[in-house]
């Protein structure tokens, strides 16, 4: 039997799982269940990283420990994928002994053969993303290419990882395996990248605590992506490389990532893997990014897709059916709710669910239920399935998921245009011997055409299939059988069990309503005309002393709901500032944004704290209370000194 082994990026538990998670899962746990109907042996894993900056920082604004945050954090994960009918063989957390053993393995068994070596780092550092950024890299005003914020100046002690020794090699390797980076766009950006040149990579840490030691020399823990990376062969055993696990299923492993984490995996793993003497992964599979309504999701835009919410509103497999087939993977898309109504109400209730209630009505009013003999089942419906298991195969195997959904209708809608050819309702009219051959001729094709088809589906949507099948009167679980058994025309005696219909359509009307509903305060709002203070004279607003500053320092005020404390650079002096916008930002989202400050006002006392200023933000308020706040940012700072003037 041959093996499989698909990962999922292990996800960061700074936040709750989106619409991104729960598409690279969903994606993996399809091509999972396809390959193990194919007669694969899979295993397919997932799991959670838990260690850096980030998670140190959060459970210190909450007065817990990063272990107690991790340990509640990550449950959430492991309910969505309960929620999305995940298959996962295996949940790894690196905070898990398994995964220490074999990142210190790794460490270790570089800086014993030279790999590794200790120095001193110097460069801009992106604290969210936990990463060093090169000059030649950074976004405008020292920004962070990935994440838009700004870039802190870093210097530190520590290990290095001698990448740059093995490019000649994963360049060549690359060259002989083209297809070891899908989409073939993905492969030429990572080709490019790697001749332009890479530097040895800085993989320790001396200034946080909440990661892997460096064994042998505790004051430095192991950098976040070194030590996540690792999860892939720590969860098959290693650093037992003769563990049955890592023998089968190593040499067959596939990583499926977001399109922003594709240099982590096609540069640094596979130059850690070639100097560790393992063999690399025979594919990784970027996809690309969602948008919602055509913008990009954000928090404080308030557009950012709960998977939670669209399973329960929508329904799991609806959601799983829309996101595998609206975009090619490895493309970007947009999500929006009108798209996924109209997919459900054409695409499953109009031309699956209503097969299958056709056939079986008539298998139900014609035969007594039962599916009837025939001598001969071939048909232009058994001729082109023949056709559909080998184009569906050929495009799970590019994961071009849409493509083979695409088949796979165009399958269902034969059967459908089959109904209307061979008009069985007349059939049943005719008293003769020849009609009710050709009546049952025409109700075994359809039946077998929604066996087949409850079993293509099933990678996709298990629980639409298992409801097909259960209706057409088998009892087996579709995604328990194998492709290669099919066999067209052996049904015959089978009793059906019609029940609920498959896809109920949603109103539009309706649907279009409870939209308008969602949106209609907030419409409202901006609609009404907004309070005004009364008039000043320009010797009034000189009065206001405006400057522009940096928050260098944001923590919270445990008295507080409300305010956080805020450390203000002005480059003349620095400043303490109670601010009352904890509910809108993290303590991470603030440090280093330029801002205004009122720097005139007269100090306050709050929570027992001085306060020497008030920054500027604006805020969308309904009923008098603030639904959204954003800061007020000078766009561009150029040549311009904190503590300048703002007039």
């Amino acid at each position: 039997m041959k093996n499989f082994f698909i990962t999922t990026p292990i996800y960061y538990v700074n936040d709750i799982p989106h619409i991104g998670h729960a598409y690279t899962t969903i994606a993996c746990d399809v091509i999972a269940r396809y390959k193990r109907m194919s007669g694969y042996n899979v295993k397919f894993l997932t799991g959670t990283d838990e260690h850096g900056q980030k998670i140190q920082e959060k459970a210190l604004s909450k007065n817990i420990t990063p272990q107690e945050l991790v340990d509640d954090i990550h449950l959430n994960f492991k309910r969505l994928w309960k929620i999305l009918n995940i298959s996962n063989d295996d949940f790894i957390r690196t905070t898990e002994q398994r995964h220490v053993k074999a990142v210190q393995a790794v460490f270790k068994k570089l800086l014993d053969q030279g790999d590794i070596y200790k120095g001193t780092y110097s460069g801009y550092y992106c604290v969210p993303c936990e990463t060093y950024v090169p000059e030649n890299s950074m976004g405008e005003n020292k920004t962070c290419p990935q994440c838009g914020r700004p870039l802190k100046i870093m210097e530190e002690e520590s290990y290095f990882f001698k990448g740059s020794k093995y490019i000649p090699d994963l360049i060549k390797f690359y060259e002989q395996n083209a297809k070891a980076i899908l989409p073939e766009i993905r492969y030429n950006e990572i080709m490019s990248f790697l001749r332009g040149g890479v530097h040895d990579q800085s993989v320790s840490r001396t200034s946080l605590k909440w990661g892997i030691p460096v064994p042998g020399d505790e004051k430095h823990v192991i950098y976040v992506w070194f030590d996540a990376l690792v999860n892939y062969m720590a969860a098959l055993g290693y650093p037992d490389e003769n563990s049955d696990d890592f023998k089968n299923f190593w040499p067959c492993v596939r990583h499926m990532v977001g399109k922003d984490i594709i240099r982590f995996h096609c540069v640094t793993w596979p130059l850690m893997l070639l100097a560790l003497g393992i063999n690399l992964p025979a594919e990784i599979i970027a996809h690309g990014w969602w948008t919602y309504e055509g913008e990009k999701m954000s928090k404080t835009k308030g557009n950012v897709i709960d998977p939670f919410k669209m399973v329960e509103e929508y329904g799991l497999d609806q959601f799983r059916y829309f996101l595998m087939r609206e975009i090619p993977f490895g493309n970007d898309g947009n999500f929006s709710e009108s798209a996924l109504v109209g997919r459900i109400n054409s695409d499953l209730a109009n031309d699956l669910g209503n097969l299958l209630n056709r056939t079986l009505q008539m298998i139900n009013n014609y035969c007594g239920a039962k599916v009837p003999e025939c001598d001969n089942a071939e048909s232009d419906l058994s001729t082109m399935s023949e056709k559909i298991l080998t184009r569906v195969d050929e495009a799970m195997n590019k994961y071009a998921f849409d493509e083979a959904l695409k088949i796979i209708w165009e399958f269902i809608s034969r059967a459908n245009k089959f109904i209307d050819e061979t008009t069985p309702w007349k059939l049943a009219k005719e008293n003769s011997d020849e009609s009710k051959a050709k009546l049952n001729y025409v109700l075994l094709n359809l039946y077998e055409a929604l066996r087949l088809s409850g079993l293509l589906i099933a990678p996709f949507m298990p629980r639409t299939s298992q409801r097909i099948y259960s209706q057409l009167g088998i009892e087996q679980d579709p995604v328990t059988m194998l492709y290669k058994n099919f066999k067209w025309g052996n049904s015959a005696g089978n009793v059906i069990k019609k029940s609920e219909v498959l896809f109920p359509r949603i109103d539009l009307d309706e649907w279009q309503k409870a939209q308008d509903a969602k949106k209609a305060p907030q419409n409202q709002t901006q609609e009404q005309e907004p309070e005004h203070e009364p008039e000043i004279s320009i010797d009034d607003f000189r009065k206001i002393e405006l400057r522009v500053g940096k928050i260098i320092s944001a923590e919270e005020i445990k008295k507080s709901k409300k305010l956080y404390k805020l450390e203000i650079d002005l480059g003349y002096e620095k400043r303490t500032v109670c601010s009352g916008i904890k509910n809108f930002f993290k303590t991470d989202e603030l440090i280093g944004k330029n801002i205004i400050l009122v720097t005139n006002l007269k100090p306050a006392k709050l929570c027992g704290i001085e306060s020497n200023g008030m920054i500027l933000a604006a805020s969308k308020k309904i009923d008098g209370n603030a639904e959204a706040l954003t800061l007020v940012i000078p766009e561009n700072l150029d040549g311009i000194p904190l503590g300048s003037r703002v007039s």
